[in-house]
């Protein structure tokens, strides 16, 4: 009788696991729902292109260095035929795919964000990326001495946010969630197992660049994905290969790992719930729209993710702002001693080259940053200050860089401050990683400042 009783227990306990990785846990499978659907398929979520867009991006971030602008476009073009360059195999961390084809199809240009970028010449958003690309075919390494201008940095920050942030919180959680907009009675596409509002959060999902089965791993381990240093904890399915579709951590869902095995936060664990949740929600709605009470109920969930994920770029702003600032006392200290500067003054590059990626991508989202962003393009600039006291301050009509006097080193250092400070105003970032904000009202006292505590 004991016995019997153990292995219902057993049974009560495994199946209830069960659930919740089904439910819970894992974002998949989810069931078919769409009516008089006829065909084999039996999981409704598909996500494959935003996860063949992660790849472009990494490719194309590796690429950079080369100078090959042909070679660059193809991949920001999406391409046919085109090899995986970034994430590849390395030491016992195997990867599946080979091919960009091999995990879905898409490209990054066409995906951009349109409106005009501010902290970039008023450019659109592709035409950014298009002028970045270009100006690091002319230099060599991605680094241009000259202007300060990492171009990795500036083209994978900005890229990330301009494709994924945007295209998840400007399309497919925003205008694809409206009334009316890819209705769920109805397949998102002529021919497709799911239906419209289905495939436009799992399309969402796909952007964020989780691991489906990331909330049954720590935020380090979730980390320690992306940077390939643990094979065990990506290969969910014990294949013994990780599959870039659904087993690897990306971009944006990458940096909220990073910050939150600090134990401030816990980013990537709420947004990847959230997403769980909401789909959950469409799924539950059994192939028929949305009633007021449920689609509250996903729109709450909505509102969740975008919050977080725009708090995770935030945070990098933050982060950035704080590196940027020690790069300069240290470059000040050089200076002072009559050092070498030439390896502070590339790391200050990369760094502002990050801070300003971070920044120009925050302001790619649904929400007008209005004042926000003048403040944050006016104080880390359209470029850094030089060494010797210039910095770009425009585009020209044929797309030439413009260079002018700097604003001075002091203020320009005391700007990376109230950048910080902004963050946590407007934003109410917690990770709060490389904080200097204790240096500001001694800083903003040697140089007579009387608006320490404000932003200019």
């Amino acid at each position: 009788m004991r016995k019997n009783l153990i292995i219902i227990i057993l049974g009560i306990f495994f199946f209830n696991f069960q659930v919740m990785a089904d439910g819970h846990k894992i974002y998949g499978p989810f069931p078919i729902t769409l009516k008089d659907y006829s065909g084999d398929k039996t999981n409704s979520v598909k996500y494959t292109g935003q996860m063949a867009r992660h790849v472009l991006h990494d490719s194309l971030k590796a690429l950079v260095k080369t100078g090959d602008v042909s070679k660059m476009m193809a991949y920001f073009n999406g391409d046919d035929g085109l090899e995986i360059v970034a994430p590849k195999s390395k030491d016992d961390f195997k990867v599946k795919q080979s091919m960009v084809a091999d995990i879905g199809s898409g490209n990054l240009s066409g995906k951009t964000y349109k409106g005009a970028v501010a902290g970039w010449g008023n450019l659109t958003g592709k035409e950014v990326l298009e002028h970045m690309i270009t100006k690091a075919g002319e230099i060599d390494g991605g680094f241009d001495p000259n202007t300060g201008f990492d171009y990795t940095q500036l083209i994978s920050k900005f890229a990330m946010g301009a494709v994924f942030y945007n295209q998840a919180a400007n399309n497919y959680l925003g205008k694809k969630m409206e009334i009316g907009q890819k209705p769920n009675n109805k397949p998102y596409k002529e021919g497709a197992y799911y239906t419209g509002k289905e495939h436009s959060w799992d399309e969402a999902f796909g952007y964020w660049g989780s691991a489906a089965h990331a909330l049954t791993l720590t935020a380090e381990q979730n980390y320690n994905v992306a940077k390939k240093k643990d094979m065990a904890s990506a290969d969910y399915n014990g294949d013994g290969v990780v599959d870039l579709y659904s087993e690897y951590t990306f971009a944006h869902a990458y940096y909220a790992s990073s910050y939150d095995k600090g134990g401030k936060t816990n980013y990537l664990s709420t947004v990847n719930q959230a997403f769980i949740d909401g789909r959950k929600i469409i799924a539950d709605a059994n192939g028929r729209n949305l009633n007021f009470n449920e689609r509250t109920d996903l729109l709450a969930q909505r509102d969740i993710i975008t919050e977080n994920w725009q708090k995770v770029i935030a945070e990098s702003v933050f982060k950035y702002a704080g590196s940027t600032y020690k790069d300069i006392v240290k470059l000040e200290t050089i200076i002072e001693s009559n050092g070498d500067t030439k390896e502070a003054f590339r790391t200050y590059a990369k760094h502002w080259g990050e801070l300003k990626g971070f920044a120009l991508a925050l302001q790619c989202g649904p929400e007008n940053l209005g004042e926000t962003a003048v403040k944050l393009n006016r104080m880390m600039g359209l470029g850094p200050v030089l060494l010797n006291s210039s910095q770009v301050v425009g585009i020209d009509s044929n797309g030439n860089f413009i260079k002018d006097q700097a604003q001075e080193w002091g203020e320009f250092k005391l700007h990376m401050l109230k950048i910080q400070k902004l963050m946590i105003d407007e934003f109410g970032v917690t990770a709060r990683s490389k904080d200097q904000l204790a240096e500001m009202s001694a800083l903003a006292d040697s140089m007579g400042s009387s608006d320490s505590a404000e932003n200019d």
